[in-house]
């Protein structure tokens, strides 16, 4: 089973009502891999797929006493044909209000 994340902050939300979407995805998945997965589980049609790479990141804590590392991850926006859409963004639309 394949662990697809979403992405909820204002700014995906908001790119939420023109129909991209935005998620984590495992680092091994590529472009086409993700379109299917993404259309498989929530019943969609994928248009495209963009993807942006994270490095890990170490970082230190203010008097150097503790390291935390982000490990390395892969975010991809997905645009959906015509007029699908995904209600996990909307449902967090309208619990903020």
């Amino acid at each position: 089973m394949i662990k697809i994340k979403p992405v909820l902050t204002e700014k995906s939300i908001a790119d939420a009502k023109n129909g991209k979407y935005t998620f984590w995805v495992p680092r091994g998945l590529n472009k086409p891999k993700i379109k299917k997965v993404i259309g498989e589980i929530f019943g969609v049609s994928v248009k495209t797929v963009s993807v942006m790479n994270y490095k890990s990141v170490v970082k230190t804590s203010i008097w150097r006493r503790r390291k935390t590392v982000q490990p390395a991850r892969k975010k991809a926006v997905v645009v959906l044909k015509g007029k699908d859409k995904i209600d996990l963004f909307a449902g967090e639309e309208k619990k903020k209000k």
